[in-house]
């Protein structure tokens, strides 16, 4: 055998080229795993409270189921509903907005009223809120709107007006429902007759008189929405002849008011209703909850105020309360949130439902479940709707309307005034601040 012998250097290139052939069959080793990263906790969103201003202080159980499903849906929010009587809700939440110490929404007065807190920056725009313009027509957000339609307000709370009546005492004395005003007329005085008191109403809160009377009754002797625009627009006079109707039409009531009437007060006139001692009341749609919880002896139901002769029908359907969001808030993003749940429909179904008598002002109107609500809402079919006369415009200077059909309205009830007199001093009144009523004679 031939030996084969090696060189220094050539073993040298023979070591090298073992060690890459055994190299390449050694197994892979593993890579060394990275760090595992400890997972980043996520920050709760942080617990905030928004208080909502109410003149409304009957409704603290019913608001606080609707707040309630708001917090459902937002669970980091809370809701606090913090009501003030109605009498003072609007020098309370003034005070409040001038020391900066508002809630973060509240309730708002329709037309005037909540225009100038707007005007003086206490109120936040909310023309880009989602829903608002969609889900409500112009006309229910011209309330809480400028001039040129820009809204600070969400619309909330439609109220309606009507008469309720004892329909047993009714059946029992064979009274239909009247359908024009004297037919209105006949009925109280068979119910006089009878020995019971036709209408509930008096004058001792005068503000009854300006919303529960007169205006529940002023669209019928006026013309509707149509008519009170020739008053706002000059060209009628505050005193021609369909305004004194409306003064005509309280006196020709006065007879059949309860004895003593003067001294009678809304709780009195509510408790000569529910105990059945008078057959009759001139009230709004709010009271419904009210008379149903008290449970009286007797069915009862309501009935729109019936017309002259001859005369369409029209009914008070009143834009009363929007929803404002404080221009001072720490909690604006989350105001808003809750401003732009109130335009769904979830929200106008639970506000219908737990509220009976007050009506959501969605474009599409939720089912109510409330017999009464039901029927005062069916009323508005067939007639004309509009707001209470002195709301739009009338309020914006002094004296205003309202205080002056108040106060006409309460004299002429009291024997203080004729209807003419009446009718007269509301023009002189407007006249010294209203351009349309200083031209609506020339």
């Amino acid at each position: 055998m031939r030996r084969i012998c090696f060189g220094s250097n050539q073993w040298i290139i023979v070591f090298l080229i073992l060690s890459f052939t055994f190299a390449g069959c050694a197994p892979t080793p593993a890579p060394t795993p990275e760090p595992t990263q400890a997972p980043v906790p996520t920050k709760p969103p942080a617990e905030v409270v928004l208080t909502m201003g109410s003149w409304r202080v009957e409704d603290v159980e019913q608001m606080n189921r609707i707040l309630a499903k708001f917090h459902e849906r937002y669970p980091s929010i809370t809701v606090k509903y913090d009501p003030t009587t109605a009498p003072e809700y609007d020098a309370a939440l003034r005070a409040q907005l001038e020391s900066g110490a508002g809630p973060d929404v509240f309730y708002l007065r329709s037309y005037s009223v909540s225009r100038t807190l707007y005007e003086k920056g206490y109120l936040a725009p909310l023309d880009d809120l989602p829903g608002l313009m969609a889900n409500f027509t112009p006309e229910m957000r011209a309330p809480w709107a400028t001039e040129a339609g820009k809204p600070y307000g969400v619309p909330f709370i439609a109220t309606s007006h009507g008469i309720y009546y004892n329909a047993d005492l009714f059946k029992q004395l064979n009274i239909s429902i009247p359908n024009t005003w004297p037919e209105l007329l006949t009925a109280a005085q068979t119910i006089k007759n009878a020995g019971h008191i036709p209408f509930a109403n008096a004058t001792a809160d005068t503000w009854t008189v300006a919303e529960l009377m007169f205006m529940n009754i002023a669209p019928n002797f006026v013309g509707g929405r149509e008519g009170r625009m020739e008053y706002l627009s000059g060209k009628r006079c505050f005193n021609d002849p369909n305004m004194l109707a409306v003064f005509q039409a309280l006196k020709d009531l006065e007879p059949f008011l309860p004895p003593n009437q003067s001294v009678v007060t809304y709780s009195d006139s509510q408790q000569l209703f529910l105990q059945g001692k008078a057959a009759m009341f001139l009230d709004g749609s709010w009271d419904i909850p009210f008379f149903e919880s008290s449970k009286p002896s007797f069915a009862w139901s309501i009935f729109a105020p019936p017309p002259p002769v001859g005369q369409p029908s029209y009914l008070t359907f009143h834009l009363d309360a929007g929803m404002g969001l404080n221009a001072a808030s720490l909690h604006k993003e989350e105001a808003r949130l809750f401003l732009e749940w109130m335009s769904t429909q979830e929200f106008a179904a639970m506000l219908g439902n737990e509220l009976p008598g007050f009506f959501p002002m969605h474009s599409q109107s939720p089912t109510l479940q409330n017999e009464q609500a039901n029927t005062l809402l069916s009323l508005n079919q067939g007639r004309g709707t509009d707001v209470r006369l002195a709301w739009e415009k009338l309020r914006d200077g002094s004296p205003d309307a309202y205080s002056l059909i108040m106060d006409g309205a309460v004299a002429v009830l009291n024997d203080k005034q004729q209807p003419q007199e009446a009718a007269d001093a509301l023009q002189t009144g407007l006249a010294q601040w209203f351009a349309p009523a200083q031209a609506c004679g020339k």
